[in-house]
């Protein structure tokens, strides 16, 4: 079924998108009303209950988003910083408890009291600064973090050189086979950085060699890991680091559409990319038969509403297409068989900002920084819990330690572990930061996962159980339902967790709680059921004392 409907939205192509318009229907009154989804169920000939199905789905399209006129983030680093229910009630000072909706994650980690208003996100240092930005909104929402680095050179936080010069890559790359540059990118070695690892190259070239009259690039940015804001800094700040490695990857795959996908939750974002497309245009970077090289290449701009699990590869294809964001089962692959049933590349923003500076330094040079396996560098966002809070590039394999110890300054209060790699990722006690260096092979021998490479600090006086608690609600909330270990999964987790807390004759069962872990890791579809077990089984390790008296 899910193939037939992605050929009927593929019938109006990217022009005169399904999601958009369900988004767009939404925007007066926060979901989109009964006759607006009739009359784009005869325009698309679907079924009635396919769009229902969509828009129910969606935080900001559902039903229980109308009326909302201010959201509080719920993000993990928000939760730990325990900023969020102080802002709550000076909101309520001034909007009912049913206009008040909740956003995960705002990407404002590095300082926490975050809420969305009226299209843009702000932090609320001090009770006045609420009714400063309610009175003022224009006045305030500017960001600012500290950005650092432990290399002699760093690359994708470098200073951008103006589009003539950044572009001069490109403009040579249009010169030469599409083979020679698939293979300067398979020289670096550079695997994709929004968790998952695999070589960017053999995608690239597995949708290379798939024949098809129309190809998709498609930049994966609803990044949605609450501790993570490193693709939010490159949207916003290297915005054509992105665009011009989406335009290199359309190039060597036979690509000449790219669809930039962003998350709701980050509108600046979406500004600053709107803003640098319309800049490659008027240079005319992008279009028809760039540069009388007889490619073509067109971005499509999309704003997300508020879905975690499009993030998941599969799940962001489907969103486009309008359906509801259900994870498909795999083979065939994106490469193959993706967007509108078309070869698909699908990538993260820090990955395709990678590929500028591959071209510019060299293939075999990109892969002699880091470590044999984990080239190149990477992004590490610091939450509000160390002393100096911020977005750093690293080489790969730099010691863990002294990313917390000298760049991070130390912690800002007693921590007790680390949870490194959004949700999905594991818990690191501290004592073990000193084991860990920071590339994929290190994590994954410790038993770890190094994801998105987000750092939020768990106080010592917060209860893992009540952690573990938030981690299962956030699952159950943002599961799909397409696959029962995942959805019903999650959700028995929640419910165990909150009855061995409330009910002082209850504990439960390792055995129990071990088995619920196996089904989900090994029975769910994607990483989000799949993922989720890591963290929970670290810290039954590893905190077992204090959770004892919870589960045993």
């Amino acid at each position: 079924m899910s193939e037939n409907l992605s050929l009927l939205s593929g019938r109006k192509g990217l022009k005169n998108s399904l999601f958009e318009k369900l988004v767009k229907n939404a925007k007066p009154d926060g979901t989109p009303q009964p006759e607006n989804l009739r009359e784009l169920a005869k325009e698309y000939l679907m079924g009635e209950a396919n769009l229902y199905g969509a828009a129910s789905f969606y935080d900001f399209l559902k039903l229980e988003n109308q009326g909302k006129k201010v959201y509080v983030c719920s993000g993990s680093a928000c939760l730990l910083a325990g900023t969020q229910n102080e802002l709550k009630g000076e909101l309520l000072k001034n909007f009912k408890e049913e206009e008040i909706g909740e956003m995960c994650c705002l990407g404002r980690c590095h300082e926490n009291s975050a809420f969305h208003y009226e299209g843009k996100n702000y932090s609320a240092i001090s009770n006045k600064d609420i009714g400063d930005i309610l009175d003022h909104p224009d006045a305030y929402g500017a960001d600012d973090y500290y950005v650092g680095s432990n290399m002699s050179a760093p690359i994708l936080t470098a200073a951008f050189t103006g589009i003539e010069k950044f572009y001069e890559p490109f403009v040579n790359v249009l010169l030469k086979s599409p083979h020679d540059v698939l293979n300067e990118i398979k020289d670096s070695w550079i695997r994709g950085r929004g968790g998952a690892g695999f070589p960017m190259g053999v995608k690239l070239e597995s949708c290379m060699d798939t024949v098809s009259d129309i190809k998709f690039i498609v930049c994966n940015a609803d990044e949605g890991d609450p501790g993570a804001y490193s693709d939010r800094y490159l949207l916003e700040k290297q915005p054509h680091a992105v665009l011009l490695g989406m335009l290199v990857a359309g190039y060597v795959a036979g690509a000449s559409h790219g669809v930039v996908y962003i998350r709701a939750e980050y509108p600046e974002s979406v500004k600053e990319i709107r803003n640098a497309i319309a800049e490659l245009d008027a240079k005319g970077l992008i279009g028809g038969n760039i540069k009388n090289s007889n490619f073509d290449f067109y971005f499509k701009l999309i704003e997300g509403a508020g879905a975690y699990i499009c993030g998941e590869e599969t799940a962001l294809l489907s969103s486009i297409e309008g359906q509801r964001p259900e994870v498909r089962i795999r083979p065939p692959y994106p490469a193959q068989e993706g967007l509108f049933n078309k070869p698909t590349v699908v990538n993260n923003v820090e990955t395709l900002a990678m590929v500028p500076h591959i071209l510019r330094m060299g293939g075999k040079k990109v892969a002699g920084i880091g470590t044999e396996k984990s080239t190149g560098s990477k992004l590490v966002c610091l939450d509000s819990h160390f002393k100096r809070p911020g977005l750093y590039e690293v080489e790969m394999g730099t010691p863990l330690a002294e990313i917390v110890e000298e760049l991070g300054q130390g912690y800002s209060k007693p921590i007790k572990a680390l949870h490194i790699g959004g949700p999905l990722g594991g818990i690191v006690p501290v004592h073990k930061v000193k084991d860990l260096t920071l590339d994929f092979e290190s994590f994954s021998e410790n038993g770890f996962l190094l994801g998105h490479a987000s750092i939020i600090g768990i106080p010592e006086d917060y209860p893992m159980v009540k952690y573990l608690e938030h981690l299962f609600e956030f699952t159950a909330d943002e599961s799909c339902g397409k696959c029962f270990p995942c959805s019903i999964g999650s959700v028995r987790g929640k419910e165990l967790l909150i009855k061995a807390q409330n009910e002082q004759e209850f504990i439960i069962e390792r055995e129990l709680m071990d088995d619920l872990l196996e089904t989900m890791e090994i029975g769910s579809l994607c990483a989000l059921g799949g993922g989720l077990p890591l963290g929970v089984k670290n810290a039954l390790h590893y905190f077992e004392d204090e959770l004892k008296e919870f589960i045993a």
